[in-house]
């Protein structure tokens, strides 16, 4: 009896430990054999990475206002649109993270190797770069130098002259002082502002 009335107050559910047992086989012997394929098929051969051959474009939507709706498209929406993997990323950091990030350049088809240079294509890279520099320095002309010549002595002028006039207005200041020290005197006074009396 007490058998009886224990099972009938076990709601525990029961499971088929064998048909789960079969399953569990059958899901292993499954993967072994997608990781047979895996290891016959050829690796996919991808291309090193290159430099990007455009400006990457942070700053056009930069203090615009959108009006998004649920219909907006994808591309459309706030943030920063990937074309090359269809993705939304919200700011312009984690753009350029993803722009440069494993997943992109797997979607354009290469792979994150660098090409190893070699000594001559260093040396090469270095001569362009000093021709560079040098055509930058001969851009800067000697007409925008004496211009600048010309604006500092027009600055340096100019704020002599305000020292002089400063000077002026104070030796002015100083007369009138004086003058009014010498009526002071005249009427009686020693000077302004005191309390005693000269006898």
């Amino acid at each position: 009896g007490l058998t009886g009335s224990s099972s009938k107050n076990d709601f525990r559910r029961k499971w088929d430990k064998d048909e789960y047992e079969n399953l569990a086989q059958k899901r292993l012997a499954e993967e072994r054999e997608q990781l047979k394929i895996g290891k016959t098929a050829p690796p996919v051969k991808r291309d090193l990475l290159r430099h990007r051959d455009y400006k990457v474009d942070l700053e056009s939507k930069l203090g615009k206002t959108i009006v998004i709706t649920k219909t907006t498209p994808q591309a459309e929406m706030g943030g920063y649109y990937c074309n090359v993997c269809d993705c939304v990323v919200k700011d312009s950091i984690n753009f350029l993270d993803h722009i440069n990030g494993k997943k992109h350049q797997r979607n354009l088809g290469m792979s994150m190797r660098v090409e190893r240079s070699s000594l001559d294509q260093v040396k090469k890279r270095f001569e362009v770069n000093k021709k560079k520099l040098e055509e930058k320095q001969k851009e800067y002309d000697f007409e925008e130098r004496m211009k600048e010549l010309r604006e500092e002595e027009e600055k340096a002028k100019a704020y002599k002259k305000e020292k002089q006039k400063e000077r002026k207005r104070r030796a002015e200041e100083d007369v009138d002082f004086e003058e009014d020290d010498e009526m002071a005197a005249v009427m009686g006074f020693s000077g302004f502002g005191s309390s005693k009396k000269s006898h």
